[in-house]
């Protein structure tokens, strides 16, 4: 690594500046309407096991006084597991050459401000598409959960209604949708065309999608290449992942003799757990420490509610090139 690495400024004013992701990623908690939890909560291990008992609610039934006292079947009290996963990362090494913060007259310490915040926005991209991933392959992999009309249409308000329909009278609980910056744009030029809008007064234009918070992400998991393209939008229930061991960070800085010039790394470790509501993490398909593709394969979530409504929400897969 030499100094070409560096811009050489002639000049004796220049800001601390670094290149940002191109990616919205600040979305969690309160910008998501609580449906993408950070927490700081986390645990040792691999995976967080808890038990709690089924519903017992089949056991209702009707008597009636006049018939005969027959038996009647017995329902069973019984458990069902739900299992969190821990996912590792990392981010680094990086490298660096003391002498090039001395070369253009700063200091070593600027280099590791800047490292450590790409940093945190890499982590932090990292735990919103890990998210996002993961309900979408977990969604999808239930048909009751599912619309999917990328066949005939593309994404509209209609498929979107149609999709709320399939949590019937809890449609209400669902309570944010996320989606690419492709897709919402879509839907406020149909807003447009159908002069649907509800407010404008010069270069402000205030529009309603179906009385939802949205969250604009372009995170892979919301597009599907292929024959057509497939765009996805999620709309979840409050609570529908929480992302915890958010604290869970070590780094290591290191400087090194022994060539031309003398040589600074910098490198990160971090980890976090994923909790999604009405899913379990298959322990035996998916396994420890599960990789990307992993964490996006449907089957290695598990549904563990008997109802969908009682799970993080709903999907609706359209074709892209269709309006």
């Amino acid at each position: 690594m030499a100094l070409t690495n560096m811009v050489v400024f002639i000049d004796n004013v220049r800001e601390l500046v670094f290149e940002k992701l191109g990616q919205q990623i600040e979305k969690f908690n309160a910008a998501s309407n609580n449906t993408l939890q950070l927490s700081s909560d986390g645990f040792s291990g691999d995976f967080f096991e808890r038990s709690f008992y089924n519903s017992l609610a089949s056991s209702r039934r009707r008597v009636d006084r006049y018939a005969a006292n027959s038996a009647v079947s017995a329902t069973a009290l019984s458990q069902a597991k739900a299992v969190e996963v821990k996912v590792a990362g990392g981010f680094g090494p990086i490298i660096f050459e003391p002498s090039q913060m001395a070369w253009i007259n700063s200091n070593p310490a600027e280099a590791l401000n800047v490292i450590s915040n790409s940093m945190v926005d890499a982590i932090l991209q990292d735990q919103l598409n890990s998210a996002i991933a993961a309900l979408v392959a977990a969604i999808s992999n239930q048909a009751s959960a599912r619309k999917d009309v990328s066949a005939t249409a593309g994404i509209s308000q209609i498929a979107l209604n149609a999709t709320d329909a399939l949590f019937g009278d809890s449609s209400m609980m669902l309570s944010a949708r996320i989606m690419r910056g492709a897709t919402y744009h879509k839907l406020i030029g149909q807003n447009l065309t159908n002069a649907e809008t509800l407010f404008n007064s010069g270069t402000v234009t205030v529009v309603n999608i179906l009385g939802k918070p949205i969250v604009v992400t372009d995170a892979p998991a919301l597009r599907v290449a292929g024959t057509p393209n497939k765009e996805i939008v999620l709309t979840l229930v409050s609570g529908a992942m929480v992302i915890g061991n958010t604290s869970d960070l070590i780094t290591n800085v290191e400087t090194s003799n022994g060539k031309d010039r003398i040589e600074t790394t910098f490198q990160g470790d971090y980890s976090f757990t994923m909790k999604m509501l009405g899913y379990s993490w298959n322990v035996v398909n998916g396994g420890k420490s599960p990789t990307d593709a992993e964490i996006a394969t449907g089957t290695n979530w598990q549904l563990y509610v008997n109802d969908i409504k009682r799970s993080a929400g709903t999907v609706l897969i359209g074709d892209e090139s269709k309006a």
